[in-house]
C-alpha cells in the first residue's frame, strides 16, 4: 500500500478532494493485513476525529478501489471487507468463527472454466476463498 503522502498525490492528481478524514483512512490501511471492515475503519477514524462520518470513509474506501489502491471484497462474513495488498495476486483464508480474513499467496494453475462456458464469457480474474477456523479460535473453543 502507497504512504499517506503517495495516496494524497494521487487523490490530488485524480481531482479528488483531500481532507484530513481522508488521510487518517489512509493512514490506518498502511501496513494492515487484517482487511478491516468500512465499519472499522470508521470506528476508529471517529476515534480520533468525532465529527466524521460514516459516509467519508466509505466514499474514502470506494474512490481507493476506484484508483487501484485497494480492492473490496465480499467474502460472506455479513461487512465489505478492504483488502489493501493490491500488488500481489492472492486468495484468501475466513476463519467462519471470528470473520477474519488473511491473504493467501497461492497459484491454481489447473483452475480454469469449463469449456461449456467459455463461449461468450471472459473471465478476468479467478478467486477461491477458503472457510475453517483459525487457530485463534480452534485454540479458545478447545479451553
Amino acid at each position: 500500500m502507497k504512504t499517506v503522502a503517495e495516496l494524497t498525490e494521487r487523490f490530488r492528481n485524480a481531482g479528488l478532494r483531500v481532507t484530513p478524514q481522508r488521510q487518517a483512512v489512509f493512514g490506518l490501511l498502511q501496513g494492515v493485513e487484517s482487511h478491516p471492515t468500512v465499519e472499522s475503519l470508521y470506528y476508529q477514524v471517529v476515534a480520533q476525529m468525532p465529527t466524521v462520518s460514516m459516509r467519508t470513509v466509505y466514499q474514502t474506501v470506494h474512490d481507493l478501489a476506484d484508483l487501484g489502491e485497494v480492492r473490496l471484497l465480499d467474502v460472506g462474513t455479513g461487512a465489505v471487507r478492504v483488502d489493501p495488498n493490491v500488488e500481489q495476486d492472492h486468495h484468501h483464508l475466513v476463519c467462519s468463527s471470528c470473520g477474519g480474513v488473511r491473504d493467501l499467496a497461492v497459484e491454481f494453475p489447473g483452475v480454469a472454466l469449463p469449456r461449456q462456458y467459455r463461449a461468450g464469457f471472459a473471465v478476468d480474474a479467478v478467486e477461491v476463498v477458503f472457510r475453517g477456523t483459525c487457530g485463534e479460535c480452534q485454540s479458545a473453543a478447545s479451553s
